[in-house]
């Protein structure tokens, strides 16, 4: 999943930032609700984490405006204020959830990840090619039965490549997907993950590369699988 978090003050964002990272999630930070604006007019996000008191442009303006854009992106609001009448508030403003100043890190992770399945068309319980097994739910791999040891960008890769349902998918979406606006676009972060990914998936290669495309799991099962 691809998150903004939008909040001025910095210690928390980077913290938030961080503990998102850390649960495989490609995460982007802004300090205000101008950058924060900008950076979601560019990036389609899946969920955006948005303080609700942000000097400038405030927490609720930048809501509107996310809301009357007409995406999909979801909305969580942080604030130190956690009244009713500031949920309501906050609610109606588009919202799709709010949760008060000081949370426990574990519950915005669980409602970020449930506004992300919200954001996105819901998959399937597993994601499967032939004798691959990816279950997002549970973030593990298995083939031919036997579990699979990979690091969350590898993960996060496959993930998208078996949700395209045999669709080719650019490098630079896997970018924009997996990793986030620190990533180098001219980088070969994406083909070294690819050929680590492809090494502990194991023979017969299950991702097929498209010249000059990108990369793509073929949902039929005896696809011929190319190479870099």
């Amino acid at each position: 999943m691809r998150i903004l978090v939008v909040e001025d003050e910095k210690p928390l964002a980077e913290a938030v930032a961080r503990g998102l990272r850390r649960d495989g999630m490609a995460v982007d930070v802004a300090y205000d609700g101008e950058s924060g604006q900008e950076k979601a007019s560019i990036t389609r996000y899946d969920v955006v984490v948005l303080d609700r008191d942000l000097p400038g442009m405030s927490g609720d303006d930048l809501c509107r405006d996310l809301v009357g854009s007409g995406g999909l992106t979801r909305v969580i609001m942080l604030t130190a204020s956690g009244t009713v009448a500031d949920r309501v508030a906050g609610l109606s403003l588009g919202a799709d959830d709010y949760l008060a100043k000081p949370f426990a890190f574990p519950e915005l992770i669980a409602r970020v990840r449930a506004l992300g399945r919200r954001a996105t068309p819901a998959p399937p319980p597993l994601l499967t090619a032939d004798d691959l097994e990816l279950d997002p739910a549970r973030r593990t791999v298995t083939r031919s039965g036997g579990e699979i040891e990979l690091t969350r960008k590898e993960l996060g890769v496959l993930e998208v490549l078996l949700s395209a349902g045999g669709a080719v998918v650019s490098s630079e979406e896997l970018l924009e997907r997996v990793w986030d606006e620190n990533a180098d676009p001219f980088t070969t972060t994406v083909r070294v993950t690819m050929m680590t990914l492809r090494k502990k998936l194991g023979e017969p290669g299950i991702i097929e590369t498209v010249v000059g495309s990108g990369y793509r799991v073929p949902s039929a099962a005896g696809a011929e699988h190319a190479r870099d």
